[in-house]
């Protein structure tokens, strides 16, 4: 039985813009501010500036370390949204954070010249739910600011014609190959298993099981299993009642070596990986 995840890396400086963080020596989370009127769990309650911004307060005040902006629902059959609509619905929403928060802002989106907007309006990181293969030139984009890439695991449909996770390997490797010949630095690459996408519950409770083995690919890995329908399907809850379900996969992902969470309840998560932390990691009170 293995007691806590072996990474292939050491810990290191994620340096970008003015920020930052030591991967490795704690989890960082990151806090879901959706700007749609459709996302399956807030769609439509931040999707005014006001709102959003007032949203992103309370989260860095609960100890949030990234907030995470997307202006696409990507759950399953909803609609895609043109780039015009979504930078209307992300850049206004960006530029109002930035004057009034000082954490990193990450664009979740796999739209190039969205994410060029967005960065240019107080961005920066580019979270992209296509692992930069949807629009390849959005890795060029994130090089040129300086701007560190999540790359997250996707597909369309769930049948996979090998081992999963040997699936999920072959796309990160395209995904990083993608990156570095960009001109991202390595240090600047971060992948997501991308739970919920491409995947049936009882795919995503397999991934889950098997996060650790991701590591053999030398990179840091965010999670984002914040009120997913695995969590659903296991509680059988509605997605606003899914809380301590995310709080227990994101235990077992910093115990599987996860460098980052991504959750829409900051506080409530928070607090479990700091003790999860202090377990894994080390604490010295």
């Amino acid at each position: 039985m293995r007691k806590f995840a072996e990474k292939k890396y050491s810990e290191f400086d994620l340096k970008f813009d003015d920020y930052n963080m030591t991967i490795g020596a704690r989890t960082y989370v990151m806090g879901i501010l959706n700007a749609t009127p459709d996302s399956f769990s807030d769609g439509g309650k931040f999707n005014e500036v006001q709102a959003g911004v007032k949203h992103a307060l309370l989260m860095v005040e609960q100890g949030a370390d990234i907030i995470d902006v997307g202006g696409e629902s990507t759950r399953p059959g909803a609609p895609e949204v043109s780039k015009e609509d979504e930078l209307l619905r992300v850049v206004p929403l960006i530029e109002a954070i930035r004057a009034n928060v000082n954490v990193p802002i990450s664009i979740d989106t796999y739209k190039a010249h969205v994410a060029e907007a967005a960065l240019q309006a107080g961005a920066n990181i580019v979270n992209d739910v296509w692992g930069l293969q949807r629009e390849p030139e959005i890795a060029a984009v994130a090089a040129r600011a300086g701007a560190p890439v999540i790359a997250m695991h996707n597909q369309i449909g769930t049948e996979y014609t090998e081992d999963i996770i040997s699936a999920m390997i072959k796309f990160f490797e395209k995904s990083i190959d993608i990156a570095l010949t960009a001109g991202v630095p390595k240090e600047h690459i971060i992948l997501d298993p991308g739970i919920g996408f491409g995947k049936t519950p009882e795919q995503n409770v397999v991934v889950m099981g098997r996060l650790h083995e991701l590591h053999v690919l030398g990179y840091p890995i965010l999670l984002g299993t914040s009120r997913k329908s695995m969590i659903g399907k296991i509680l059988d809850l509605p997605s606003d009642e899914r809380v301590e379900g995310t709080i227990a996969t994101n235990v077992l992902g910093v115990m599987a070596g996860m460098e980052f969470v991504r959750v829409h309840d900051v506080q409530e998560n928070l607090r479990a990986v700091k003790v999860a932390d202090a377990i894994v990691r080390g604490w010295n009170g």
